[in-house]
């Protein structure tokens, strides 16, 4: 059977591309070069405007249009799976754009769908979750609609831990991951691992590394015993599920509703 051609939106944070990209090859059972799956991977990060940004209201343009455009190159280029290694691009105000512009034969992973459903079938005890997200993805309760559905309680960092040590860690000039990807700044790892210890205080019974600049920094599996849960590794595993199908499923978008604001 000919696998189908891996699509993946760089950009959205450039290094999470490349990450997911490693991930696909580490989860692909191949012992050649010939037996790995086709990956193509476009990065025009100038052309896609933060995704937290357009969700505060920094911005009035959608991000969602940029990344539809991407999707529409890869799929030019022989593209028939598509993965987007941005948690934020998956609230509903960007992703319903992303997707209404995206041809129908092209199979679009929504990850956030993917982490659920792989906590409810791998993690069944889980009841309560602990987000580590960019604040745009806290902001519209992306994660809090879709594992409500299964019954799971979302707990987020607190408004304080969110801004003081989650969202410098991924966006300060002079040590956040987007600035120091390779290598992560320890201050970086420092904040994160503080921001997951204080979730597992909360009671969280495992914690999603909700922005794919995380697993860059919290390398770990578990912290205090609670099992980190990355999200691009399970969006690499579904790309790999997908571009192996005989017959992928029809594009289906998981109901999510944003909402204004979700307290911290």
């Amino acid at each position: 059977m000919t696998a189908k051609m891996i699509g993946v939106v760089g950009g959205v944070g450039s290094y999470a591309g490349i990450d997911l990209i490693r991930k696909i090859y580490d989860h692909t059972d191949a012992a050649s070069d010939q037996e790995h799956l086709p990956v193509s991977l476009l990065s025009v990060p100038h052309s896609i405007v933060d995704r937290t940004d357009f969700i505060l209201g920094k911005t009035t343009v959608n991000p969602g249009i940029a990344i539809a455009e991407v999707i529409s190159k890869l799929t030019a280029m022989g593209a028939e799976v598509i993965g987007i290694p941005c948690n934020t691009a998956h609230a509903s105000m960007i992703y319903d754009v992303i997707a209404a512009n995206t041809v129908s034969s092209c199979k679009l992973i929504h990850m956030v769908g993917e982490v659920a459903d792989y906590l409810k079938n791998s993690h069944s005890y889980v009841r309560r979750v602990g987000i580590l997200g960019t604040t745009g993805t806290i902001s519209v309760g992306v994660y809090t609609h879709l594992l409500s559905q299964y019954n799971i309680e979302v707990i987020y960092p607190s408004e304080d831990i969110q801004n003081l040590f989650v969202h410098s860690a991924i966006y300060d000039v002079a040590y956040g991951i987007k600035s120091c990807s390779n290598p992560v700044s320890t201050k970086a790892k420092n904040n994160l691992s503080m921001a997951a210890s204080f979730l597992s205080r909360e009671g969280a019974e495992a914690i999603v590394m909700a922005c794919t600049e995380i697993p860059l920094a919290l390398t770990e599996n578990a912290i205090e015993k609670i099992p980190l849960i990355d999200a691009t590794t399970i969006l690499a595993k579904a790309l790999i599920r997908e571009s192996l199908s005989k017959n992928s499923l029809p594009n289906k978008t998981p109901v999510v509703n944003d909402i204004d604001t979700v307290t911290a």
